[in-house]
């Protein structure tokens, strides 16, 4: 199949959309697909990309490591109309799905949508008043209603998104698919005892200590806050004990502020944002993976801990329904006591459960492999398409 993904967000940057459809990409090639990214210019993106195609884009003005396209490239959208393009897959509902949209409906192309984002977590980068808050949230709902209807099919990555999209009056088919990730790339194996040693050291971390991580985009919405204001009662009675957290955002400077005012600060590492290549070597400073996020649509951060050999100590949300094991590879939370309950059982009083041997198998069904395996079967139920020589049903056959 030739197939068509519209982002606003794609590698080198770091965050769960981006990697979600580079590592798409990447797996339905390597399935016998031509597949064609169309996103945005951002900075330090390679020279050349294969079957990449970017648009001119501008930071986004209350998020401004996020960047926005232009809605309309005649250029671009006379090379698409020539790759002979048998479906579109968009991921997401801003300018880059708005043509997205447009193509598909000059080409009379079926479309798939995936809803990576659950907007009304995120109005209050728009406004600081209550009740406009209420109308942006309202508003994002009902735009993500009409972003979802214009598709075909609807992709989500757990039940719990699915059931807010129903709640929304999505009335088009939802398919669940986890999003998958490269498990080779979080393997203890590639990562020796010397790397993780002359990693440790860069940011004082004694051999002896026990370390909390976060990885992940630092912002109001992460709630990493609640986390911080947890830890001086904690780390009172926990004196090897340091919290790491990686990645860089809005919240970041606030957060330190708040550290500062605690007197923790040499308790506390912050590496900011690092390279996407370099993460599967930060997870390993981690012996536990925290994260207080109400945010997420499914948390693929959780997963890649996991890969990672990290249990994880999460605030209770639906979206870890089918990956978190209480008391087998991880503890869910709802308070403080329910926080430093977990952080001991896993760091300090339970010495029988193997919690990253469990991490390691849960993670396992979550390969990007059985990711693209079932995106592919998506867009045949959807094209038409019922084999992967191209067959359409009716007989016309589709080159690839």
């Amino acid at each position: 199949m030739n197939i068509g993904l519209f982002t606003e967000t794609y590698y080198p940057e770091i965050n769960g959309v981006a990697n979600s459809v580079y590592m798409l990409k990447h797996e339905l090639e390597n399935r016998g697909h031509n597949v064609y990214v169309f996103t945005t210019t951002t900075p330090n993106a390679p020279e050349y990309e294969y079957n990449v195609f970017r648009v001119p884009s501008v930071p986004f003005i209350f998020i401004t490591e996020r960047r926005v396209g232009l809605f309309y490239q005649p250029s671009l959208a006379s090379i698409i109309k020539k790759l002979n393009l048998d479906i579109i897959h968009t991921h997401t509902e801003f300018s880059l799905g708005i043509f997205g949209r447009i193509m598909a409906r000059e080409l009379k192309l079926p479309i798939v949508h995936t809803y990576h984002t659950i907007y009304e977590d995120y109005t209050h980068y728009l406004t600081r008043f209550k009740l406009l808050d209420r109308r942006a949230k309202a508003f994002a709902r009902i735009y993500s209603k009409l972003c979802c209807n214009s598709a075909r099919r609807v992709i989500v990555p757990t039940e719990k998104t699915k059931q807010l999209l129903m709640r929304y009056k999505v009335h088009k088919d939802i398919s669940v698919i986890p999003t998958g990730i490269d498990l080779r790339k979080f393997d203890k194996s590639n990562y020796s005892n010397d790397m993780i040693r002359a990693l440790k050291d860069k940011y004082n971390i004694k051999p002896d200590e026990k370390v909390m991580i976060y990885v992940g985009r630092v912002s109001q919405e992460k709630n990493l806050e609640e986390l911080v204001n947890a830890m001086p009662a904690y780390m009172s009675r926990r004196s090897d004990l340091k919290f790491v957290i990686v990645g860089g955002g809005p919240a970041l400077e606030g957060l330190k502020g708040l550290v500062n005012r605690y007197k923790l600060k040499e308790r506390f590492v912050f590496t900011g944002a690092q390279p996407w290549d370099s993460i599967g070597l930060y997870y390993r400073l981690g012996d536990v993976f925290v994260s207080a996020s109400r945010s997420e649509t499914q948390g693929l951060t959780y997963i890649e801990a996991m890969a990672s050999g990290l249990p994880i100590v999460a605030r209770e949300d639906r979206c870890l329904d089918d990956i978190l094991k209480q008391g087998e590879n991880g503890y869910a939370f709802t308070d403080e006591k329910g926080l430093y309950e977990g952080l001991d059982q896993i760091l300090y009083l339970d010495k029988t459960t193997d919690y990253s041997a469990n991490a390691e198998n849960t993670a396992r069904q979550f390969s990007a492999q059985e990711y693209a395996r079932k995106v592919e079967e998506v867009y045949r139920q959807v094209s038409g398409i019922t084999d992967p020589a191209g067959q359409r049903n009716g007989g016309e056959m589709i080159k690839i």
